[in-house]
């Protein structure tokens, strides 16, 4: 097993996440991805001269053990002298209401709660724990999907105040990690049903794969998510250099000059339409290539 302190700050320097002396709040979970983010970011706190916060969303999905969650989080953090927030938000009865799938509304509140908590501690970042392996499940999930570049490009390290200092490390990593610091993280049970579908790419599939075609699937998915997306951020910024070229936008409406778009390649002409729902919409929420 690699030094997972030395990996962690190589990825944070290849992407600039941090500065030293910025203030990060960690979204934390209390199982073994972010308790382990968590550890090594402590021990980095002197060295990089960083003030960490926490932040951990009980969900209300499992009941008293989501509530014994919030409890292992905050007598974690008052052992490590981290200022925690915690949040208890009704988010089964908040995705009936707005008609979402319980991922995505759990995800909805959880980044919420990280942004009021950024800024009411005028933080500068937000780390969160994903790793290589969940980069690989969402390649693969948007691979099965029909996605585009957009979708192989995966999970990104940085994205405007979000970090990832986990994106090159393995679960395998980070569970060996654990142990070996005692850190003794919750268990979530739910991830180790083949339910939904991320749960059966990481249980199913991908075991699958690394046994019959590739053992090394997931830092081939991982390159696969880095040269996808350089490819992307280059082909944006040349949709949007075009965008300016040929389209009128007005409050309510854009308009394409059509003997300049059918001289474009087709791989552009699709991310300016892309843009301009986006700047209509706020969002590409529902659009997909049918639609384009």
């Amino acid at each position: 097993m690699r030094d997972l302190k030395s990996v962690v700050e190589d990825t944070i320097r290849k992407y600039n996440m941090l500065n030293y002396g910025d203030s990060v709040v960690i979204g934390f979970s209390g199982g073994p991805d972010s308790i382990c983010l968590l550890h090594i970011l402590t021990e980095l706190r002197e060295k990089w001269g960083l003030n960490i916060y926490a932040a951990h969303l009980n969900h209300q999905f499992r009941g008293k053990e989501a509530d014994e969650d919030a409890r292992f989080v905050e007598d974690i953090c008052r052992e490590w002298g981290i200022q925690v927030y915690v949040k208890t938000f009704n988010v089964p009865a908040y995705a009936k209401e707005k008609g979402l799938s319980s991922e995505e509304a759990g995800r909805e509140i959880r980044y919420r709660l990280f942004n009021e908590v950024a800024e009411k501690v005028n933080a500068d970042k937000i780390a969160i724990a994903h790793n290589m392996n969940d980069n690989a499940e969402t390649v693969l999930m948007n691979l099965l999907r029909g996605s585009g570049i957009e979708g192989l490009k995966g999970i990104e390290a940085v994205r405007d105040k979000i970090i990832r200092p986990l994106i090159n490390v393995r679960r395998d990593e980070i569970e060996y990690y654990c142990r070996e610091k005692k850190l003794n993280p919750r268990i979530d049970k739910t991830n180790l049903e083949p339910v939904y579908s991320r749960n059966r790419i990481r249980l199913e599939l991908i075991p699958y794969i690394e046994k019959h075609f590739n053992s090394n699937i997931m830092s081939t998915l991982q390159r696969l998510s880095e040269i996808a997306n350089l490819e992307n951020d280059f082909l944006n910024k040349e949709a949007e250099k075009s965008f300016l070229e040929i389209a009128n936008v007005t409050e309510n409406s854009i308009q394409y000059s059509i003997n300049k778009i059918k001289n474009m390649h087709p791989a552009l002409v699709r991310r300016i339409i892309r843009l301009g729902i986006e700047k209509l919409a706020g969002n590409l929420k529902g659009i997909e290539f049918r639609n384009i």
